[in-house]
């Protein structure tokens, strides 16, 4: 597409233009173990029409240490090609997860240059819900070139988030759910124990999100962060489970222009799992975390 669109589109929108030329639909949806769903079984059942299915639970890279990394990029183009998404499509992401997992898709794509990728607003519910057209027959797929994309920025390792301990030149802000951050006891969805990096804020991603699953506006987003203990002008480094809740705030941060933001990839699942990392459990208190 000649003509750049917003971050966030509609399910107007993208029943105006889904089948524009340079315009690739992609179903990034992907669900925890515990929802017992099928993602690409669903997509096979119905999908909108002229989507292709990203695949994003086997975007991982395997030859990383970190839990469910995010995929290296030459692994990235190669999807993309095979999908038959050329370099300078306009790439339009939905999911039908609770986890709003287009997120996860935005930020790996956004992280290795490729910005012209948007994400549906309030997804494939949304657009379901409002009595649009599905399809369930299997896209003709022509394959494209792949992308040359560069290494992931704005990434950050465990290591870093421990020298960050010390420096605090990043404010850390955990996506997950309050119990899970400040509770004791085990994780109920990584198992391992409750708990958080010494220091982090808390903003679950769900407090971005409106009802319906569409996002808040920027006011009310600003508002979510500031109400969280987030300074807006200085660095921010999210945080979740496993890198995927996370990038639902670091996508509400890019909504309202924040751009000084990074994922800690490893999130809790690495952190939590290294004996020798320092962690805070149980409510938060004044002064710093234990």
């Amino acid at each position: 597409m000649t003509n750049p669109i917003p971050d966030l589109v509609s399910t107007e929108w993208l029943a105006a233009h889904g089948d524009a030329p340079g315009l690739a639909i992609l179903d990034a949806s992907h669900h925890l173990p515990a929802a017992g769903r099928d993602a690409a079984a669903e997509f096979a059942t119905g999908h909108i029409p002229g989507a292709r299915f990203l695949g994003l639970a086997s975007l991982i890279n395997q030859t990383s240490s970190v839990p469910a990394a995010l995929p290296r990029p030459e692994q990235l183009a190669e999807r993309l090609g095979e999908l038959g998404v050329a370099p300078n499509d306009t790439i339009i992401l939905y999911d039908d997860s609770t986890i709003r997992t287009s997120a996860r898709a935005w930020f790996m794509l956004h992280a290795c240059g490729w910005d012209k990728v948007a994400i549906l607003d309030g997804g494939l519910a949304k657009w379901r819900g409002e009595g649009r057209a599905m399809e369930g027959s299997a896209p003709e797929i022509a394959p494209a070139s792949p992308a040359a994309l560069a290494p992931a920025r704005s990434v950050r390792s465990k290591a870093q988030m421990l020298a960050n301990l010390d420096t605090q030149a990043e404010q850390v802000l955990d996506a997950r759910s309050a119990d899970r951050v400040f509770g004791s006891g085990t994780d109920p969805v990584h198992g391992g124990p409750n708990g958080r990096i010494p220091g982090a804020l808390n903003l679950p991603f769900t407090e971005v999100l409106n009802a319906d699953g569409t996002f808040k506006s920027p006011a009310d987003l600003r508002a979510a962060f500031t109400g969280a203990g987030v300074d807006l002008a200085r660095p921010v480094t999210t945080t979740c489970g496993s890198g995927v809740t996370a990038s639902v705030l670091l996508f509400a941060l890019h909504l309202i222009g924040k751009h000084d933001i990074a994922l800690y990839d490893g999130s809790w699942s690495e952190w939590s799992a290294d004996p020798a990392t320092p962690k805070a459990q149980g409510p938060e208190h004044l002064g710093p975390a234990a």
